[in-house]
């Protein structure tokens, strides 16, 4: 009987082995691609600031999500992001934005007390996924504030990538639709930046309301007396 229990035992560990083997399955991680934006040269370009940038609730997890033909959602089993998807959406619109306005200027929200930016972007990212046989698609809408916060311009967008269908493809589709979406904020940004300041015209001082005088009351003529028979008085 003992000569039966070692193969017992090792044909055991061995099916335990590939479960392991199974389960821990090497997991690939993905970041964005940023492209190859080039290093802003005006350290006195155009002062704007970028955000706040919010995200779809169901963006935010490590799982990478496949876009299924139903229009459902699947996590995926062999990819993950490499950290935090928020983050590096704002780093990429960060690094592009500066680099196609060609200004050093350009910084994330919040920013110091003393940043006074010549525009805001107010940007919301309602859908950024994509799927083995569905494209990359982002819908967003921006909000474009001038240096007295109003609001200038709000735009809808809705953006799609084709792809050759692995999950490096599908990350690569999802990175490019955020560089385009970053080219399209730069065209609307400058104008609104570009205009020139316009100070407060103060108001004309009101002049204070003239007291009447006894001079400026309306004179009324003495009754002088006519004769005749019978003495009239005419005013």
């Amino acid at each position: 009987m003992n000569f039966l229990r070692v193969p017992c035992v090792l044909l055991l560990t061995g099916v335990l082995g590939l479960a392991g083997c199974s389960v821990h399955q090497p997991t690939s991680l993905y970041q964005l691609d940023s492209g190859d934006p080039g290093q802003p040269k005006h350290s006195g370009g155009l002062a704007v600031l970028l955000g706040p940038v919010t995200i779809a609730d169901y963006l935010q997890r490590e799982t990478l999500l496949q876009r299924q033909p139903d229009g459902s959602l699947k996590a995926s089993t062999d990819g993950r992001w490499a950290g935090s998807l928020s983050a590096d959406i704002d780093q990429l619109l960060l690094r592009q934005l500066a680099w196609k306005l060609d200004s050093q200027r350009v910084v994330m929200a919040p920013a110091a007390a003393s940043f006074t930016p010549d525009a805001q972007v107010v940007l919301s990212i309602t859908r950024l996924d994509s799927g083995e046989k569905q494209p990359a698609v982002l819908d967003a809408q921006w909000r474009l504030l001038d240096r007295r916060g109003n609001v200038r311009d709000s735009k809808l967008i809705h953006l799609e990538e084709p792809h050759a269908g692995s999950s490096a493809a599908q990350v690569r589709a999802q990175g490019i639709l955020l560089q385009r979406l970053a080219d399209k904020l730069s065209v609307a940004v400058k104008p609104i930046a570009n205009q020139p300041w316009v100070a407060d015209v103060p108001k004309k001082a009101t002049a204070p309301a003239k007291t009447r005088t006894d001079q400026d009351k309306p004179k009324i003529p003495m009754a002088s007396p006519i004769r005749t028979d019978l003495e009239v008085f005419r005013f």
